[in-house]
């Protein structure tokens, strides 16, 4: 995820940074197993040319848009106080914040789960790194950074109660392989939770690729067997849609 313009505050019209980190702008050829999931086309402006169950991937916003992740107007644009909240996370609880970035949910989260911990995911060494430092700074020590890559987030089967997305969903450059490999870490009962902004307002000032819909979010996590179970409306711009896994 890096910048194309510097956002200075939902009054404004901006758009999502993007950059073609290393599973942005080239996606590889589909392999055997892969074949009917996606497909290739002319890349749109800001999307990839990869579509995925009639959605074109995005690109991506990489670790040079940190500062965007850190904004200091982010709480209230955000409302990422109303989203804790609505996680109702349990102290035991061990979460992956996958695509965690920098790391500012993920400090916000570990607090509010002192006998579990959260795991935070990312692909880029340069977020780890950052990830590391602010552990030690904020002595986080219920919070583990762990290097995934595009298609394993590198979680251990059976282990999470929850997989948070926030906003990284739908930058995945191989979505089908990275929730297959989530929804095997997911103990029973697990939930998946995705918070990204509403495709369905045009009002959100962010680029089209960057937005979601519920009706396509449900259609990709029931791909891999998960059901939508509630959705989350209290938040300015974005959906936070709850699913969990479907039981035999």
């Amino acid at each position: 995820m890096k910048p194309l313009f510097r956002p200075i505050g939902l009054s404004t019209l901006f758009v999502i940074f993007s950059f073609a980190r290393s599973f942005g702008q080239q996606p590889a050829p589909a392999t055997e197993a892969q074949k009917g999931a996606y497909q290739y086309r002319k890349a749109a402006y800001d999307g990839i040319g990869k579509t995925y169950l009639g959605r074109e991937i995005s690109q991506v916003m990489g670790h040079l848009g940190a500062a965007w992740l850190e904004r200091p107007e982010r709480e209230q644009e955000e409302r990422t106080d109303l989203l804790l909240e609505a996680l109702n996370l349990k102290p035991t609880d061990v979460v992956a914040d996958v695509g965690a970035g920098t790391g500012y949910f993920t400090f916000l989260m570990a607090p509010k789960v002192h006998r579990g911990k959260v795991l935070a995911v990312d692909i880029e060494n340069e977020m780890i790194n950052d990830l590391n430092q602010a552990r030690k700074k904020k002595n986080a020590t219920n919070v583990e950074p762990v290097l995934g890559t595009i298609t394993d987030p590198k979680l251990p089967a059976n282990g999470i109660d929850m997989a948070l997305m926030i906003d990284a969903y739908h930058e995945f450059s191989h979505p089908r392989e990275m929730m297959t490999n989530i929804v095997r870490a997911l103990k029973p009962g697990g939930r998946v939770v995705l918070v990204e902004y509403r495709a369905e307002d045009p009002s959100v000032p962010i680029k089209p690729h960057h937005k979601m819909s519920i009706a396509q979010a449900t259609k990709e996590m029931k791909a891999v067997g998960l059901t939508l179970k509630s959705v989350y409306k209290k938040l300015p711009q974005q959906h936070v849609m709850i699913f969990q896994k479907e039981m035999p």
